[in-house]
């Protein structure tokens, strides 16, 4: 399965950076930064209306290469023009072309809260995401343990980092609600096949309380879709390969109605 080879070659890569900087190096750069309360990734989801979640995204294993020609920090200052409330930031390098050094780039370039985009299987990438402006990183339920979900969550909170928990089913829903997660986002896209199914998001949303934040993620291509997941009462979208694609990404956003 295409997701037990990412978490694979993310642990790879990252027994790589901590030969070359060890834990403890991060730990002691994270403790010189200022502290962070503001949570500035769940406040701007929180905001009223359906708030979009703008994906930074060259490449992905479903689609191939969805951008030959990737200027990362203007995409970011025209999804932040458009009205994005965050931008997700893709920095897995084997599978989606992402690289770390995109996060500290495009968070000199915008104001806008930034998620990491990656697949945490480790403390050492939360230090990191810290370390590189990130507001909020990414956990799938799928790939952790619920210690590691439950750690993980703490971690992030004690480095004033949000936590996008990734969910595909009710099980895992209910995993992310134990291990105390505030935001969680379902993928309509199923990791086996690559099949997309929009109904995953409006079927789950019953299953998450109102005052959990709700994500809906992948496959959102369309303003039927967009009225959709408004409908099931879903909190935001990420969208990535529609709005990569678009050459007017604020014309896009408001063709979908948002």
């Amino acid at each position: 399965m295409i997701l037990d080879q990412l978490v694979n070659a993310t642990k790879k890569r990252i027994t790589r950076q901590q030969q070359q900087v060890p834990l403890a190096t991060l730990q002691a750069q994270v403790a010189q930064l200022p502290a962070r309360t503001n949570f500035a990734f769940e406040t701007q989801l929180l905001k009223p209306g359906l708030a979009v979640i703008g994906e930074l995204k060259k490449a992905s294993p479903s689609k191939g290469l969805i951008a030959n020609d990737f200027p990362y920090q203007q995409i970011a200052c025209d999804y932040e023009q458009a009205g994005v409330a965050a931008i997700s930031v893709l920095t897995e390098p084997d599978y989606f072309q992402g690289n770390d050094q995109f996060l500290p780039q495009v968070g000199q370039t915008v104001k806008l809260p930034l998620l990491r985009k990656d697949f945490t299987v480790a403390p050492y990438m939360i230090y990191q995401a810290r370390l590189l402006g990130a507001s909020a990183i990414l956990l799938i339920v799928a790939i952790l343990t619920d210690e590691q979900l439950r750690d993980y969550l703490a971690l992030a909170e004690q480095l004033g980092l949000s936590a996008l928990v990734e969910a595909h089913d009710a099980k895992e829903i209910k995993q992310a609600l134990t291990a105390g997660a505030r935001i969680i986002g379902v993928n309509n896209r199923n990791l086996k096949d690559f099949s997309v199914n929009l109904q995953n998001s409006i079927q789950l949303r019953q299953q998450v309380p109102a005052d959990v934040l709700f994500v809906a993620e992948s496959g959102i291509r369309t303003a039927a879709d967009i009225a959709q997941l408004k409908t099931a009462g879903v909190d935001a979208v990420l969208i990535g390969e529609t709005l990569m694609r678009a050459t007017n990404k604020a014309a896009k956003l408001q063709e979908l109605g948002v």
